[in-house]
């Protein structure tokens, strides 16, 4: 099946937070100004049809006319690691997987399961803004590990440092971020088996959040962590349909925790959960089906970041940017425009009437820069990108 990416689906009235959502992006701060007229890229979901397979699925839930409490079957354990095997080469047992509703909570269980408050946990910012509240809003302490650009854009991993700060007998915890966001580095094997060293030397549990896995470039390679390394027994790795298919609002994530203790202590404190029987549904749809979808996803996304990258070098050459390895994300760099943060936030969000990401929300190492999400249809994209690049016209 061929599937139209182009095609705008109207989401206003649809409860999305994306497009509904305007007194609580004012409240989170994100902007002052949303309208009919507002053109939002700033959050991780797509405006992107769904695979055939999924509403299929999901219809057929529908028609079955009850939606009571629901159990996991042998299938939904079975299309994870079906999935993980054929995509990745990574053998996933039944008993090391356990569900979570959403990304977000799980990173609080593990927060609160493994650390102990005034303990450090480490991130590597410019990072995904949950991290810090996930540590700070349990009373943990941020340990920022902060990655290296160069003249390019292009981040790596600060080892040293990571080695100094986890050495800290209060350093209990890492949560790692791969593909990284929002920067787009899919981290190598070599890199990932340094990091999840440097961590079992000092006893440092690792939350891998894998969630944009499957969201690489055509010609890279993603490798779980767990996967790579000879002893996974510190590492909670998080995985997710949310991202992937573009269900976040079915809010279904698993956890994969290969050893028996750390399994027990992330079960006890996530407590008894159970899911609905449409995210059941929806996972094993996409998992057992969803190849061919995804197929022509990656290629459209690959294609409008490219789109994205040609229309910045033309009319906005001051602003660097790059193609990430991974993700749906694109970060700018406005640097190059020699105004303040707050001046490029007003041009963009409040003339241009177009809502991105500022860099300042990932830490303070992101002060100048945006965060575009780019699976929206490529027209919509371009209509942004002509609003923003008509506000800084004037400072060619």
């Amino acid at each position: 099946m061929n599937y139209n990416f182009d095609e705008f689906v109207n989401r206003r009235g649809t409860y999305s937070l994306k497009w509904d959502g305007a007194e609580i992006i004012k409240q989170f701060g994100i902007t002052d100004r949303y309208d009919e007229d507002t053109i939002p890229l700033f959050t991780a979901d797509m405006d992107l049809p769904v695979p055939q397979p999924l509403i299929d699925a999901l219809h057929k839930t529908v028609d079955h006319r009850i939606f009571g409490y629901s159990v996991f079957p042998d299938e939904y354990y079975q299309a994870i690691q079906h999935w993980f095997s054929k995509r990745h080469d990574w053998k996933i047992e039944k008993e090391q997987i356990i569900f979570s509703p959403g990304t977000v909570h799980a990173l609080n269980v593990a927060v609160k399961a493994f650390t102990n408050p005034g303990d450090g946990v480490i991130i590597q910012r410019p990072v995904y803004p949950p991290f810090t509240s996930a540590v700070e809003g349990n009373d943990r302490k941020v340990v920022n590990n902060a990655l290296i650009a160069d003249d390019n854009n292009y981040y790596t991993v600060d080892f040293d440092d990571l080695e100094e700060k986890a050495k800290h007998e209060d350093t209990t915890m890492f949560i790692l971020c791969n593909p990284h966001n929002p920067t787009g580095r899919v981290f190598t094997e070599d890199e990932l088996v340094k990091m999840a060293d440097i961590c079992r030397r000092n006893n440092v549990v690792i939350v891998a959040d894998e969630i944009h896995g499957d969201l690489i470039r055509k010609g890279q390679t993603f490798l779980p962590m767990a996967k790579v390394v000879e002893d996974s027994s510190h590492i909670i790795t998080l995985t997710a349909i949310n991202k992937t298919f573009n269900v976040a609002g079915l809010h279904c994530t698993n956890a994969v925790i290969t050893d028996e203790e750390l399994r027990g202590k992330f079960s006890t404190e996530m407590g008894f959960q159970l899911s609905s029987p449409f995210a059941i549904a929806a996972l094993i749809s996409v998992y057992n089906d969803g190849d061919e979808w995804l197929e022509q996803l990656q290629d459209y996304i690959d294609g409008t970041m490219q789109f994205t990258q040609e229309f910045l070098a033309e009319h906005m050459p001051k602003v660097k940017t790059y193609i990430p390895e991974g993700t749906y994300i694109m970060w700018l760099d406005f640097s190059g425009y020699g105004i303040s943060a707050e001046e490029i936030h007003d041009r963009i969000y409040n003339k241009a009437n177009v809502i991105l990401e500022d860099g300042t929300m990932f830490g303070e190492q992101g002060e100048l820069y945006q965060r575009i999400c780019t699976p929206s249809p490529r027209p919509l994209i371009k209509e942004a990108l002509e609003r923003i690049a008509k506000e800084f016209e004037d400072l060619k």
